[in-house]
């Protein structure tokens, strides 16, 4: 069997590949998010996202509110998360860090999502650096794929940390492969086998 295309985060989906089903309040979205929808849907849910913090928008108080709400979703689910963070990396990390370390909590059933993964990534190698020895993943979009400082980052990182994903770009997953592919000087079956299994490490 052909190894499929794995797209972390779409918001076009196509049927083509995996495409992982989520559910989450965007962050644009936090001061009329309901966190009961969330809750209603996450059981059949693959993944809780895109949820996050964008501090370009001015509402941070309803944003970090709907976050963490999320974020304990995802850890009482057992769930993945997918993260949308925009001129917040280091209040995401610190969040993230605090959950990981805070006493356990009985009414958890777990004390973290599955796996935490950086969605349209456009930080520095230094960052990603952080992030990768976190334990996180960090996905790769066309808007990333065009950022010399990303691209480096991507080359930085072990791809056993890697996702790609087209998000909102008409993009098709297949052309955002042959890209990272190039840019890592790697074949492009190879990189499919990678990300594939990085896939089936979180997911099986």
């Amino acid at each position: 069997m052909e190894t499929p295309f794995v797209n972390i985060h779409t918001h076009r989906p196509t049927g083509h590949g995996i495409e992982p089903a989520s559910v989450g309040i965007h962050p644009w979205e936090a001061a009329e998010g309901d966190l009961a929808t969330v809750r209603e849907h996450v059981g059949p849910a693959q993944i809780v996202g895109e949820i996050g913090l964008d501090y370009l928008r001015p509402d941070r108080e309803a944003q970090l509110r709907i976050f963490e709400g999320q974020l304990r979703l995802a850890e009482a689910a057992g769930k993945p998360v997918v993260l949308h963070c925009v001129k917040a990396f280091e209040e995401t990390m610190r969040l993230l860090c605090v959950r990981a370390f805070e006493p356990v909590m009985l009414e958890l059933a777990a004390r973290e999502p599955r796996a935490v993964i950086f969605h349209g990534f456009i930080g520095s190698p230094e960052q990603a650096a952080r992030a990768v020895a976190a334990g996180y993943y960090l996905s790769f979009g066309p808007r990333s794929l065009r950022s010399p400082r990303t691209v480096r980052a991507l080359g930085s990182i072990p791809t056993q940390r890697l996702f790609l994903e087209t998000d909102d770009a008409p993009a098709t997953i297949e052309s955002v492969y042959a890209t990272a592919a190039r840019l890592l000087g790697m074949p492009l079956d190879r990189l499919k086998e990678t990300i594939y299994n990085n896939y089936l490490h979180i997911f099986s």
